[in-house]
């Protein structure tokens, strides 16, 4: 980046009045925005009120409409819901109700709302905007206020940002709450499985969306369902015959089980809707197969939020109050979303007549529309589960007469079997022959590697670790023993999927190509690794499921350390030198500090912190949570520091300390990282297709460019491949890490949602950009 760091220290929010409410349905990581948007708002010297049971609190005034300080949102980053309330409200549908809201507001002085809910309830924060300055006329002639009032508060402001689990929002790419949906889902999902797996039953699965269908078509994908029905993509005429062939093929593969998923607004291609009644119907008259129905209903609104929505929740609220910080009289009113991994803002009206349209294009029977007009994403998943889902019969497959191999190299990270499932996948409907090889570049130097067929990666989605087994061997000392095993299985491509030594596994093949010309075949990477250290990647499989994980462990500490109070809790964990799982979990886990490698510290900063924590056990909330990565620093240990807190905080708090090890490898893989798995495996394979098109001269194939060695990654927005050659220079070899990293800029947000002064750049936000709407082909190429 060349441009200059803006800071927002010149945004004062000094003689700013900010009202936060939640409106429509309750969506898990409201709280966490509410949270951000709060103390946010109170470091950049503004006063933040709270707006009780959403529009309904603001028309009635009173106690509803509340200034709250720092500690008024401790301890609800955790719960879900919103703790402010939500209501439908009648009376803000009225002018009268309005009129009674703007009064409400002006005596407060507040003229800039932060509104956490979905499209409805933005759509009424904009039309309140732009009645603003009538009613404030209309107050005045009334005698409620003053002219003066009526030119101090002149223009009001609106940020929104969008909570709800549906994820029907357009513009953005998850709205706040999906992903913990997505967590609910699966979490019953994976306990449905083991019951129908014991009686050879059929689960048909009802799950949230009335006018999207998004959440059914994830968590399909998520788990290999056997069928979804949404209401974007109706099934063809027929669909009941298609429907019950696949499901009794499936039977005769030995398939103990079959899960249909239905989005509760799932309809036919004549607009009639398909329930799970009808479905199940269906199954038992046609086969005859034992068939359960399960309504997953408020289930999915519930529980805990996930990491992601947290972390997603604190940014979004943080970038909330920047851009209220920034407005004028002439900003539309924005919402503040996310794209790829970049925090954009959009202007608010475009979102939603957008989200319109989608409702409009399948009343109208436009699906093909509804389905684009959804946005790049949905499209992938959507084009993704196609691919995934239905084997065609061998006879329609073509053949290409090509042998790649798959492997995993180095830790174990969940969800590498998701991405080995769709890799033999994709590979069969390309037409290639798909080989396993177990135990990493060690067992394939052993020849331990085998074909794989389609039904043996059914039910990989959900499995954690590594069924193909994997180890850290890189293959520097076997070279020649897998050069022969290339030639003897006839290897013309390879995917390597693993961590940061996946990536240094083929810089070494790649530079040992002038040696073996068995290594000159195309040879993808794809970044597996909880600790998110490999270079060309802002997220690499697994991180999510292990920092949730983290996150977990954080709550139930907090939730300990509450109970005792005065007392402080030093949590070590995992990533190798990369503080990607300690700056992230302690941004979710709303920790005090958090000790990186990447950001020296000395002792000045431990007596700080130490300091810091002192005055807090001050206030009513009475606990500290420090996380700290295993390697931040050789001489201050986790035994160092806890000693270190537990000599300085005598008399006021004690310490307790946690190392987490390696139960942050393991587990069932989240949503997330099932779904970024397939969907990047996938994306890779027909990568490697194309590579063994282009490389295939007089009978065989040879590859030997930089490009035709490349590391498939998602970088802000796109997913992108890059040579490893060219990642080299970006690369920090001694310490195994890329040497810029994206969440350092996260870093301050931590700092200040724990309450210490600190200077955050503010360069990537700011700009207003537009609604893009993209081609068929760009759904290809970049989008994950």
């Amino acid at each position: 980046m060349d441009h200059q760091p803006k800071f927002f220290e010149n945004l004062s929010g000094t003689g700013k009045a900010i009202g936060v409410l939640t409106s429509g349905g309750d969506a898990q990581g409201m709280n966490a925005a509410v949270r951000a948007v709060v103390r946010m708002g109170i470091y950049v010297k503004a006063k933040v009120y709270f707006v009780y049971e959403g529009y309904q609190g603001m028309v009635d005034g009173g106690d509803n409409i509340v200034e709250v300080s720092w500690e008024s949102v401790s301890s609800i980053l955790q719960v879900g819901g919103t703790v402010i309330g939500s209501a439908r409200c009648k009376s803000f549908r009225t002018r009268e109700g309005r009129l009674q809201a703007a009064y409400n507001l002006v005596q407060r002085g507040i003229t800039n709302l932060c509104v956490i809910g979905g499209d409805g309830s933005l759509t009424g924060a904009n039309l309140f905007r732009e009645e603003w300055s009538g009613l404030l006329e209309e107050l005045a002639q009334k005698g409620k206020i003053d002219q003066e009032a009526v030119k101090k508060y002149a223009y009001l402001n609106i940020v929104g940002m969008v909570g709800s689990i549906d994820n029907d929002f357009c513009g953005t790419d998850m709205t706040i709450g999906t992903d913990s949906a997505l967590h609910r889902i699966i979490e019953v999902v994976d306990a449905i499985m083991t019951t129908a797996q014991s009686h050879q039953r059929t689960f048909v699965l009802e799950v949230m969306g009335r006018h999207c269908g998004y959440l059914a078509l994830v968590s399909a994908l998520a788990c290999g369902a056997d069928w979804v029905f949404i209401p974007e993509y109706p099934p063809e005429e027929g669909w009941e015959d298609s429907m019950c062939v696949k499901l009794s093929e499936n039977r005769a593969r030995k398939k103990r089980l079959n899960i249909i998923i239905v989005a509760e607004g799932a309809i036919d291609c004549h607009n009639k809707p398909i329930t799970s009644e009808k479905v199940k119907d269906l199954v038992v008259q046609r086969l005859g197969f034992d068939t359960r129905v399960t309504i997953l209903g408020h289930v999915q609104r519930g529980g805990t939020p996930s990491a992601f929505d947290r972390i997603l929740a604190s940014r979004m609220g943080v970038e909330a109050v920047l851009a209220l910080l920034e407005g004028t009289p002439d900003t539309p009113a924005c919402v503040v979303s996310l794209s790829g991994n970049q925090a954009v803002r959009l202007p608010l009206m475009e979102c939603v007549q957008m989200t319109q349209e989608v409702q409009k294009a399948m009343d109208e029977g436009r699906f093909v529309e509804a389905v684009r007009l959804r946005g790049r994403s949905f499209e992938n998943n959507l084009n993704t589960y196609k691919l995934l889902s239905h084997k065609k019969p061998d006879a329609e497959l073509p053949k290409t007469n090509f042998n790649v191999a798959v492997l995993n190299v180095g830790a174990p990270a969940a969800g590498m079997n998701a991405a080995v499932r769709a890799a033999v996948r994709v590979g069969i409907t390309e037409g290639h022959k798909m080989f396993a090889v177990i135990d990493g570049f060690e067992g394939f130097s052993r020849g331990k590697i085998k074909e794989i067929s389609w039904g043996d990666v059914g039910g990989w989605t959900g499995q954690g670790g590594s069924i193909l087994g994997t180890k850290r061997t890189l293959p520097a000392k076997y070279l020649e023993k897998i050069a022969d095993q290339m030639r003897t299985n006839n290897i013309n491509a390879l995917m390597v999927i693993g961590g940061f030594e996946a990536y240094e596994s083929c810089l070494q093949l790649h530079e040992a190509r002038s040696r073996f010309e068995e290594f000159c075949v195309p040879i993808c990477v794809l970044p597996a690794t909880i600790s998110n250290n490999v270079p060309g990647t802002d997220f690499s499989i697994g991180a999510d499921t292990a920092l949730n994980a983290i996150v977990e462990t954080c709550d139930r500490i907090k939730q300990s350390a509450s109970g005792t109070k005065r007392r402080v809790f030093i949590i070590e964990t995992m990533g190798g030198y990369c503080g990607y799982l300690a700056n992230m979990g302690a941004l979710a886990a709303g920790a005090d500090a958090a000790y990186i490698f990447e950001e020296q510290f000395d002792i000045r900063e431990l007596q700080a912190n130490v300091e810091h924590l002192t005055e807090k056990m001050k206030t009513s909330i009475q606990r500290g949570l420090v996380l700290r990565n295993e390697n931040c620093n050789e001489n201050y240990t986790t035994d160092f520091i806890y000693q270190l807190y537990s000599e300085e905080g005598k008399g006021v708090f004690d310490c307790r300390k946690n190392v987490l090890g390696h139960m942050q490898q393991g587990g069932a893989p989240s949503p997330f990282d099932r779904n970024f798995g397939t969907k990047i495996s996938a994306k890779a394979m027909q990568w490697i297709s194309k590579k063994l098109k282009e490389t295939y001269r007089k009978g065989k194939v040879f590859a030997n460019t930089d490009d035709s060695v490349c590391l498939l990654g998602m970088r802000r927005r796109n997913l992108v491949f890059q040579p490893v050659a060219e990642l080299k220079n970006e690369t920090d070899f001694v310490h195994r890490i890329p040497m810029e990293q994206w969440w350092l800029k996260l870093r301050p947000l931590m700092k200040i949602l724990a309450k210490y002064k600190t200077s955050y750049d503010v360069s990537d936000s700011g700009q207003l950009e537009h609604v893009a709407m993209h081609s068929p082909k760009e759904a290809e190429t970049g989008a994950i």
